[in-house]
C-alpha cells in the first residue's frame, strides 16, 4: 500500500483543492491531508475564514482523503512521512524547489495550480466587493439624511 501526504490550509475550499487531492491519490493508496492549524496559520501570517475543525471536517468528507492530520509548524514534516510510513509528498507547483530536503524520505512531487482559482483571488475579491458594498451603503446613507434633513426643513 502506497501512501501519500499533503499539506494546506484549505480556507474557503474551493475546485482547486478538489483538483489538487484528487490529483494527489492518483500517486498512492491512501492519501493523508495536513490540514494547518489555526496557531500555525497566524504563525504564517495567514488569517483563515474558517477555524480548523471546520476546515478539517470539509477536507475529511471528501472520498479521496483516508486521513486528516493538523499542520502544527513546518519542522513536522518528516516527523509525519516516518510515522504515517508516507512514499510520496505532494504539493501545489507554487511550492516548487521549497521541498526538496525531503527527498531523503520519500518522492516529492509538486503538481500544477488549477487556473483562474486561489483562495487568495477569492479574498481579494470579497474584500473588493465588500468595499463596493460599504461604498454604496454609505451613498444610500448619506442620500436618505439628505431627505431626511430636506423634509424635516
Amino acid at each position: 500500500m502506497r501512501s501519500v501526504i499533503t499539506y494546506g490550509t484549505f480556507d474557503l475550499f474551493h475546485v482547486g483543492h478538489v483538483k489538487l487531492l484528487s490529483r494527489a491519490k492518483e500517486f498512492g493508496d491512501k492519501l493523508i491531508v495536513g490540514v494547518s492549524s489555526n496557531e500555525f496559520n497566524n504563525l504564517k501570517g495567514k488569517n483563515s475564514i474558517f477555524p480548523y475543525e471546520h476546515r478539517a471536517e470539509i477536507v475529511s468528507s471528501l472520498k479521496v482523503v483516508d486521513q486528516v492530520i493538523p499542520e502544527h509548524n513546518w519542522e513536522q514534516k518528516i516527523d509525519d512521512i516516518k510515522r504515517y510510513n508516507v512514499d510520496t509528498f505532494v504539493m501545489g507547483h507554487d511550492w516548487e524547489g521549497k521541498f526538496d530536503e525531503l527527498k531523503e524520505f520519500c518522492d516529492v512531487v509538486y503538481l500544477p495550480r488549477t487556473n483562474g482559482v486561489s483562495t487568495t483571488s477569492l479574498k481579494k475579491s470579497l474584500s473588493a466587493w465588500n468595499a463596493q458594498m460599504e461604498e454604496s451603503l454609505h451613498a444610500s446613507l448619506d442620500a436618505l439624511r439628505l431627505i431626511a434633513n430636506q423634509l424635516g426643513s
